[in-house]
């Protein structure tokens, strides 16, 4: 096993991700007992839950022990596994009830975590300093990822830390395999491609079923004017989240007629709401619109503008009624029939838009230019922005209505951070659903 990258870094981490039947548990459990039984190591093994003791790799570390023909080198107890001269042991803990008692574990050189799809940025950031205070540590991850945006495919495949060693590995390496478990194998990717991609391949999805905007129809909309050779441009319209309080950002989004060009965030406090609403009013080009949140902080962005002698400004009131509420969404059905509130129409808007946009890039499908959105490649947050959009769920209220996803519980799921990008993506996108002063945007609504 290389404790070396190719360029002389440590070897601080280790990520063995793939799909089913590819042997990453076994490759991993049998070099821990290697390594165990070569010098001492002390092993925490975790995952997310653990309520009896077989559910954990410990059942997999015994059948290596034998396999090895080691038994005599080891101690085997109902919960433990200790090597009988070198002081190598092995520790087995569920992460989501036991994570305080894991922070203050002492002497462990590698933290083996299987199962790794659910891990959480705290489980991450609380127990990797625990383990890395000790020289020569070392983390070790298996999994077979989820979805793209997960927090734990993020940090642990595509953006690992320094000294991360990250390998794939599938059941086509894996040469135990009976030619019958081939030949289902073969079958289930006739069957179900998508499926069998990610079950075997360890591929996760981009698509979360349940997210408002789905990451596919996101990522076809990037350079989407470019892609459908098409006039997308139109009158600038910026969308302004203002941030309430904590971590929230102020965030703006700029397009350009149906194409965003252009983001940016800051932190600033409620005190520097004017330097903010000017910040934010600055990348207004001639004859556009911002459109800001109205809630909160952001109710005294219109005062602050209007004594700054600025013009064409609107407020976005997430919560009030859908704008046009006896205007048909659908035959038959009206928006106020459809939507609890604004903000339910507006990410439905532009969903509808990006799956067009989707379906015009990937299937060929005919739409107008107003019916569709790109986004520009070059724009900075880019993959941020992707996260953002899809995280968002849809939910209903108790009439029955469309509603958005919580704050709340979207930031559960983005480890404590606002979708504040994406929230000014659908406020400069959604020109034609608030009142302003001037003429309306020429987007052909």
């Amino acid at each position: 096993m290389t404790r070396t990258l190719p360029d002389g870094t440590p070897v601080t981490m280790r990520t063995l991700h793939g799909g089913r039947a590819s042997s990453k548990s076994h490759d991993a459990a049998g070099m821990a007992i290697a390594r165990a039984n070569h010098h001492k190591e002390v092993f925490l093994c975790t995952r997310m839950y653990q309520n009896k003791i077989e559910d954990s790799v410990y059942t997999l570390l015994v059948d290596k022990i034998s396999y090895f023909g080691l038994r005599n080198n080891f101690k085997i107890t109902a919960n433990s596994i200790e090597h009988v001269s070198n002081g190598s042991a092995f520790k087995f803990y569920g992460i989501a009830r036991n994570i305080e008692e894991i922070k203050s574990f002492e002497g462990a050189t590698v933290w083996w975590n299987e199962e790794s799809q659910n891990l959480t940025k705290k489980m991450f950031t609380t127990i990797r300093p625990t383990i890395m205070r000790n020289e020569g540590a070392e983390m070790w991850f298996t999994l077979n990822g989820q979805l793209v945006s997960d927090y734990s495919w993020q940090r642990l495949v595509e953006k690992p830390p320094k000294g991360a060693l990250v390998r794939q590995i599938n059941y086509d390496e894996n040469e135990f395999l009976t030619q019958s478990a081939l030949n289902d194998i073969a079958d289930e990717f006739e069957e179900d491609r998508e499926l069998a991609e990610h079950v075997y391949l360890g591929i996760p999805y981009s698509d979360d079923d349940q997210s408002i905007i789905k990451r596919s129809w996101i990522n076809a909309c990037v350079d989407a004017h470019s892609k459908l050779d098409i006039d997308m441009s139109g009158k600038c319209c910026v969308g302004y989240d203002v941030a309430d309080s904590g971590a929230d950002r102020n965030c703006i989004t700029r397009f350009n007629g149906a194409i965003a060009e252009e983001l940016d965030s800051w932190k600033a406090g409620e005190d520097e709401l004017t330097q903010s609403s000017l910040r934010a009013y600055s990348y207004v080009e001639e004859g556009g619109l911002l459109s800001y949140d109205s809630i909160g902080v952001g109710a005294g962005v219109g005062s602050i503008l209007k004594n700054a002698g600025k013009k064409n400004y609107s407020k976005f009131n997430a919560g009030e009624n859908p704008f046009n509420p006896s205007r048909e969404y659908a035959p038959k059905i009206t928006n106020k029939m459809k939507f609890e509130n604004l903000k339910a129409q507006a990410w439905r808007d532009v969903a509808d838009r990006m799956r067009n946009t989707f379906n015009a890039v990937t299937k060929g499908m005919q739409y107008k230019p107003d019916e569709l959105i790109s986004i520009s490649s070059s724009i900075k947050s880019l993959e941020e922005l992707k996260g953002e959009l899809s995280a968002p769920r849809s939910d209903y209220s108790k009439r029955g209505l469309d509603m958005v996803e919580s704050k709340k519980d979207v930031k559960k799921r983005l480890e404590d951070r606002s979708h504040d990008l994406a929230d000014s993506f659908v406020m400069g996108a959604c020109p034609h659903l608030v009142k302003h002063q001037t003429a309306r945007l020429n987007l052909g609504y």
